[in-house]
């Protein structure tokens, strides 16, 4: 079982994370991991913070000679930040004389729609910053840190992961428009909210600044592409393995999302179901077990990957922190005050798609080391080759024998 565990706060000394249940003998890229977290630090609409961190992750254990021991895997990712926080955020009982930075004030006016105030009830808080140091969405740094890990134990087996930018706001693609993993691994990184058409992007770019100008926020919408994925993972016999729940709670756990679409997701609802399921056709080449002339269900059925294209869609709502506040209570006095306002975004849905590849890639890595399991990649290799040698012999199209 593939596992992983974060900790760490947004202004502390760094975020760490440890990966335990990668298999022996995977060559790891570490400057892959770097540039998939400098891609997380990209996109319009981003805050200050991002001038600051220039993250880089720090392998501490689990890997040697520039390959995977099959111990756990320990990261570390410094903020940078720190060094402006030591009076405010010091673990010790006592101020160190030489913490550096200024001291903050307690935070105590929970902002609608941020982990404030339930948390602050949860753990019995009076300085919301207890709460909001971990709730930031910072810790996705070390997500992203340990998806990449598992993305590259996917590319070792021709499995690749993509994302675009659907929607921003009001602005967005047509909701019939099919992305193809071609198109989106055509737009450029530095593009400013990756989104596959430019005049679209143009809207998406002008929705944030006026945005940005009313002291306002915008969400939107991210699709995740998974191409070469066999078929058989995950499972239909109990709910808990069951992929696409698996993937639900992958997206569902990042900062913001609040919903999350499979194939045409929402469409689903409103479609007759001769416009919903995938037909099945003979296979066109020997290569394939059948052929679908659409792909709506996402690349699952049943729970269990069907060989498809998996397509997964997070729907992120606004970030909490508005420069015009809206309306709160200040905690110590519960009187009627202005929410606080923290250092912060008025649009992250690009980095959410990064942050949506890592968590897709970690659930799929999981579910593959579960279908062709093996403690080194060179087990995992004759698994998952007797596999596909099986399918396809039990899929070819007969011969005929006049």
């Amino acid at each position: 079982m593939l596992r992983f565990l974060t900790a760490g706060e947004s202004h502390g000394q760094a975020l760490v994370a440890t990966l335990d249940g990668l298999p022996a003998g995977l060559a790891l890229d570490g400057n892959g991991i770097d540039a998939q977290l400098r891609r997380r630090q990209g996109g319009y609409g981003r805050g200050r913070r991002m001038a600051i961190e220039s993250d880089r992750a720090e392998i501490l254990s689990g890997v040697r000679h520039g390959r995977t021991t099959g111990a756990p895997i320990a990261l570390l990712i410094r903020n940078k930040d720190w060094v402006n926080w030591q009076q405010t955020m010091f673990v010790e009982p006592d101020m160190p004389a030489d913490a550096s930075g200024s001291r903050k004030v307690p935070v105590t006016r929970p902002r609608p729609g941020h982990a404030d105030l339930a948390g602050a009830i949860k753990y019995g808080h009076t300085d919301v910053r207890d709460v909001l140091e971990r709730a930031s969405a910072r810790e996705t740094a070390a997500r992203v840190a340990v998806g990449t890990i598992a993305r590259q134990l996917l590319a070792h087996f021709g499995i690749d992961v993509v994302s675009h930018v659907a929607v921003i706001g009001s602005a967005g693609l047509p909701a019939e428009r099919v992305v193809t993993p071609a198109e989106a691994r055509a737009v450029p990184e530095d593009a400013p909210l990756r989104c596959v058409d430019s005049d679209v992007q143009q809207r998406m770019i002008a929705a944030i600044d006026e945005a940005r100008d009313a002291g306002d926020t915008l969400g939107g919408a991210f699709e995740v592409i998974v191409t070469g994925v066999p078929p058989g993972l995950g499972s239909y016999v109990q709910w808990d393995r069951k992929l696409d729940g698996r993937l639900a709670q992958a997206i569902m756990c990042i900062h913001a999302i609040k919903a999350v679409g499979i194939g045409i997701g929402p469409e689903v609802a409103i479609r007759p179901g001769s416009r919903v399921h995938d037909e099945i056709l003979p296979p066109a080449d020997e290569d394939r077990a059948v052929e679908r002339p659409t792909n709506r269900a996402g690349g699952l059925e049943g729970g269990v990957t069907n060989g498809e294209d998996l397509r997964v869609t997070g729907f992120m709502k606004p970030i909490s922190t508005l420069m015009k506040p809206l309306r709160s209570v200040d905690l110590t006095t519960m009187s009627e005050a202005p929410a606080a306002i923290e250092r912060s975004d008025v649009c992250a849905v690009p980095a959410a798609a990064v942050v949506g590849e890592a968590m897709v890639a970690f659930i799929l890595a999981d579910a593959f080391l579960e279908k062709f399991g093996g403690d080194s990649i060179d087990e995992i290799e004759r698994h998952y080759g007797a596999t596909r040698d099986e399918v396809r012999r039990r899929f070819a199209r007969p011969r005929s024998t006049v």
